[in-house]
């Protein structure tokens, strides 16, 4: 960034290119991803971010690398929804929350992953990280054309250019599917919203040093793994969805509000852990819970609940460090209170629907 004459405003314009082009395309390649299949918009997102990282890594200006970041975030949402769609198509009821929480662990091993390869690499040459990248994307993008199976056919799902149905749509909106979208928001709102701000805290608090904040997030990453890999869909199965997310956002509440009791690196981790331990209990039964109600618009609606999340992401950290400048107390207070919210939007749907 500092070689193209860039600094902290355009790192905001990148972040927020990114973010911005997520949300407006998201529900466009689930969409197209009812109507053509899932394969097709999982490789047309697969060889795209392999074209954006190659940008990036020749950027010689900062126009290019925005051009190179507006492209990820346009192509990168075709990916990441019609591959939750291809998860839900591919599993049985039974199956379709434990094969969510593989899904996530995967993303999470990629994240821990990345940034650690990333570093490495950048210290023989700051492009050298995008290049590799690249390479992998465009190896990924092979496999899937010649080896993945298209899912629509295989669930039986009717293979129809007309699939789209406003009406029915709508029916589903009003329903589950509507509930579901609105506790994704809120889950996504409450994690980003914790995320954002914990760093900062626990050094103002407690004068934690980089690596006890960099322990927290281990900690928190190893628990989401095993969590999701291990045991989300296992519990799904036993108590139901609705029991799951219902607990999982309960959860999300307590650790909000115990963030502002805790008194040093131990409960940080302690409370954190609990954090991870909600995450993994919400986020994969949602997507699976809205995959259900999707029937055979599954596309779509993972294209809106991608939009919600992404909202979200982009709104939670912006009111955290609002409230956080007034007190650092504050956001976890309001996340609280929002979690709570959630819990009895659950509740009340569970009642409803059984």
């Amino acid at each position: 960034m500092k070689n193209l004459g860039a600094g902290g405003k355009e790192l905001g314009w990148l972040t927020a290119i990114y973010a911005l082009t997520q949300t407006l395309c998201a529900p466009f390649w689930g969409m197209l991803s009812d109507r053509i299949g899932r394969k097709p918009i999982i490789s047309i997102g697969m060889l795209g971010y392999t074209i954006s990282l190659l940008l990036f890594g020749l950027a010689s200006f900062f126009w290019t690398l925005l051009i190179a970041r507006a492209l990820s975030g346009v192509l990168s949402s075709a990916t990441s929804v019609a591959s939750l769609a291809y998860v839900g198509d591919s599993s049985t009821e039974d199956e379709r929350s434990k094969n969510m929480g593989q899904l996530g662990v995967a993303m999470g091993v990629g994240i821990m992953l990345g940034p650690l390869f990333g570093g490495i690499l950048a210290g023989y040459s700051l492009a050298l990280p995008f290049f590799t990248g690249a390479g992998i994307s465009f190896i990924a993008f092979l496999l899937i054309v010649t080896v993945l199976p298209e899912s629509i056919e295989r669930s039986g799902y009717p293979h129809k250019k007309d699939s789209f149905d406003f009406l029915a749509l709508k029916s589903m909106l009003l329903g589950s599917a509507g509930v579901i979208l609105i506790l994704i928001f809120i889950v996504n709102f409450c994690q980003t919203g914790l995320q954002g701000i914990t760093g900062l805290y626990v050094v103002d608090k407690f004068g934690f040093t980089t690596g006890q904040v960099g322990v927290v997030w281990m900690v928190v990453a190893g628990v989401l793994i095993v969590v999701q890999g291990f045991f989300t869909g296992p519990l799904e199965n036993k108590t139901g969805d609705k029991l799951l997310i219902l607990t999982g956002i309960f959860c999300k509440a307590l650790v909000a509000f115990a963030m502002v009791l805790t008194s040093g690196f131990i409960s940080v981790l302690v409370v954190f852990g609990l954090f991870a331990v909600s995450s993994a209990l919400t986020v994969p039964t949602l997507n699976a819970s809205l995959s259900k109600a999707a029937n055979q618009r599954k596309g779509i609606l993972m294209g809106f609940a991608s939009t919600a999340g992404n909202l979200s992401k982009v709104i939670a950290p912006l009111l955290a460090g609002y409230l956080y400048e007034r007190s650092i107390e504050l956001p976890y207070i309001t996340m609280g209170a929002i979690a709570l919210i959630g819990t009895i939007i659950c509740f009340i749907w569970k009642k409803t629907v059984g």
